[in-house]
């Protein structure tokens, strides 16, 4: 059991049979009436995000919760198979269930899935991974001075701007959690 005072981000709960994570926090200490915590929670099941006010007296239960390294195999149809790096044992995800780490994932990748219960529930790819453009404009040449910007499409099928010197054929560093270019690589 946890109390509103021990919260931290990401701190993983279960309310009303459900497993949440925390967002953002904030005490509130009214003039009148009760302490609380205003707390923004994000369902790990569904994706949503809740607002409640949990009071300073009120527990909540960690959930049960671990994550595993994992290496990503391949992908048949929609589902998308991962292999535990120690015991070997395979599980299989649904698109739907991966969210936004579909842009990244590349073969023999290893990743971490969360499992909620030894259910699988999601997973965290690196933060920064390296990734061929497949397919992007070319730059205008004297085009430069103003920071442009062009759409490259990623060997993996994410699309990101690119500065307009990038061009089809390089690899490229990227930021998983902006979705933002960094820099060219040498391969």
């Amino acid at each position: 059991m946890i109390t509103p005072s021990e919260f931290r981000k990401g701190t993983k709960v279960v309310m009303d049979g459900q497993p949440y994570t925390i967002i953002e926090y904030q005490f509130v200490k009214p003039g009148k009436g009760v302490a609380f915590t205003r707390t923004r929670f994000k369902n790990l099941l569904t994706g949503s995000v809740i607002d409640v006010n949990v009071r300073s007296g009120e527990k909540l239960a960690l959930a049960n919760t671990e994550e595993v390294e994992m290496s990503f195999l391949y992908k048949d149809g929609d589902h998308y198979t991962f292999m535990n790096n120690e015991t070997y044992e395979q599980i299989q995800l649904r698109e739907e269930d991966l969210g936004d780490a579909v842009k990244y994932l590349t073969e023999n990748m290893v990743v971490k899935v969360l499992l909620y219960n030894g259910r699988p529930i999601g997973v965290d790819v690196p933060n920064f991974v390296e990734l061929e453009i497949v397919h992007c404009e070319p730059g205008i040449k004297g085009d430069t001075a103003t920071g442009a910007t062009k759409p490259a499409t990623l060997s993996t099928g994410a699309i990101v701007l690119v500065p307009l010197f990038v061009e089809q054929g390089d690899w490229i560093k990227v930021d998983t959690r902006t979705d933002s270019y960094l820099e060219r690589v040498k391969k």
